[in-house]
């Protein structure tokens, strides 16, 4: 068997096991990020990273040159567009985007959203909130605000 077909498996039952955990504790099981990055490697084609490479997870091949990106994902189930994303890593030098996932309540990719490091950076730096300034972590409204959409189901 191919490893894309193994991946593709071991997510589809991932992805079974945290909603069925979540149905049962009411709490997430702590496997979004790792979906995410998944569906947006698929789905964008992207190169993923080694594991535990600093600052960003993938790297999108392009003309003039690679293109690297943090990926964050959000489970956003019943229709809700609120929330915070994790924390963005605007120190370290070794990146060039984010992705945002937005997932539904199966943990299917429902729209990826894409924003330069310039535009995160300075939508972290602006003043009024806590989580945002000091922990480097935006609303997923404000994310959308800065971003495009690269990917949608629809």
């Amino acid at each position: 068997m191919q490893d894309s077909q193994r991946h593709r498996r071991l997510l589809r039952q991932a992805k079974l096991l945290a909603k069925r955990y979540h149905e049962v504790t009411g709490r997430p099981l702590g496997v979004t990020g790792e979906i995410a990055e998944y569906e947006a490697v698929m789905l964008l084609e992207l190169d993923l990273a080694p594991a535990r490479q600093s600052g960003y997870d993938a790297v999108r091949h392009t003309p003039s040159g690679p293109h690297r990106l943090q990926i964050k994902g959000r489970r956003l189930p019943n229709g809700r567009t609120g929330g915070r994303m994790g924390r963005i890593d605007r120190e370290n030098p070794d990146w060039d985007g984010v992705l945002l996932v937005l997932l539904d309540e199966g943990f299917d990719a429902a729209e990826i959203f894409e924003a330069d490091r310039a535009a995160v950076v300075e939508a972290l730096a602006r003043p009024g909130s806590k989580s945002r300034t000091e922990r480097g972590a935006l609303g997923v409204s404000q994310f959308k605000a800065i971003a495009r959409r690269v990917w949608s189901r629809e």
